[in-house]
């Protein structure tokens, strides 16, 4: 198994009920075989000042070449006006759970 095909897409968002609406959606869509939230505190600079918020971080397990579908999802569930969205690498894995999460990700489309 290619364990550089899975990746763990990562954004954060200060709404709780959005966040679990875009698991859901990913889910739904089998674009990620799993969604974390967790609350956060997001230290950062936004337009000029230095910021704090409470968020929640979502972190799917996806399939990298799923990663512009995700992001087109997100961009359209998120409020946030420039989310975070990125990718990270999985450098290796046990295999039996990335068998599991490439099944859960399978789709009719490809």
């Amino acid at each position: 198994m290619d364990m550089s095909a899975f990746c763990v897409v990562q954004t954060t968002i200060d709404d709780e009920v959005r966040a679990e609406d875009i698991a859901e959606a990913l889910i739904e869509r089998k674009l990620a075989a799993c969604v974390q939230i967790a609350p956060v505190t997001s230290h950062y600079v936004w337009q000029g000042a230095p910021a704090k918020e409470k968020e929640f971080l979502l972190a799917a397990k996806a399939r990298v070449a799923d990663f512009a579908q995700i992001a087109a999802v997100l961009r359209e569930l998120h409020s946030y006006q420039t989310p975070e969205i990125i990718a990270l690498p999985i450098l290796t894995g046990d295999a039996a759970y990335l068998d599991w999460a490439r099944q859960a990700t399978e789709r009719a489309d490809g």
